[in-house]
């Protein structure tokens, strides 16, 4: 009986445990889901928002001229239900891992096929669907935690003192 009691104790906590690590909202980056509507097309952006908690993040702790999963845990997940151009390039309905390269001029702003990725670990460029440049601007106020904002014309990422407008817009056939 002290056996079957000290496995089921074993058994119960193991649960409890994997309980745990499944539930996203305690972690350091907490997830977020942000949606909103351009144009009549739904746009949803599915992400992990990291603090910058002080330390250099452009150059530092995200370098420069290198693949990003754009947030932190599992690559950041953007969202569309209709046929959109993004920087004025089609984008056909469905879910994608949106990548970024960093640069200190200008950003790469890439749609990954494969959806669900763990970080950039498993990154692989031949899945990209689209890339668009844009350039970066430079906030006066600082941003702690890592958004993503949906607005009309588009999506902007915002960390730290730097703002990455991307502008979206519905496909006319």
């Amino acid at each position: 009986m002290k056996y079957i009691l000290t496995a089921f104790c074993l058994i119960f906590l193991g649960m409890q445990l994997g309980v745990s690590q499944d539930d996203k909202s305690n972690r350091k980056s907490p997830p977020v889901v942000v949606s909103a509507e351009i144009e009549g097309a739904m746009i949803t952006i599915d992400y992990s928002s990291p603090s910058a908690k002080g330390r250099t993040l452009w150059g530092g702790l995200v370098p420069y001229d290198e693949v990003w999963r754009t947030g932190a845990n599992e690559a950041t997940k953007f969202t569309t239900d209709r046929h959109i151009t993004v920087e004025g390039k089609s984008l056909a309905p469905g879910t994608y891992s949106l990548f970024t390269i960093p640069g200190q001029e200008s950003w790469t702003i890439i749609f990954n096929s494969v959806a669900d990725q763990w970080g950039a670990y498993k990154y692989e460029a031949e899945k990209d669907v689209l890339r668009v440049d844009v350039t970066p601007v430079e906030t006066k106020e600082h941003v702690e935690e890592m958004i993503f904002a949906i607005e009309d014309g588009g999506f902007s990422l915002c960390w730290g003192e730097i703002k990455v407008p991307v502008s979206v817009g519905i496909l006319v056939d």
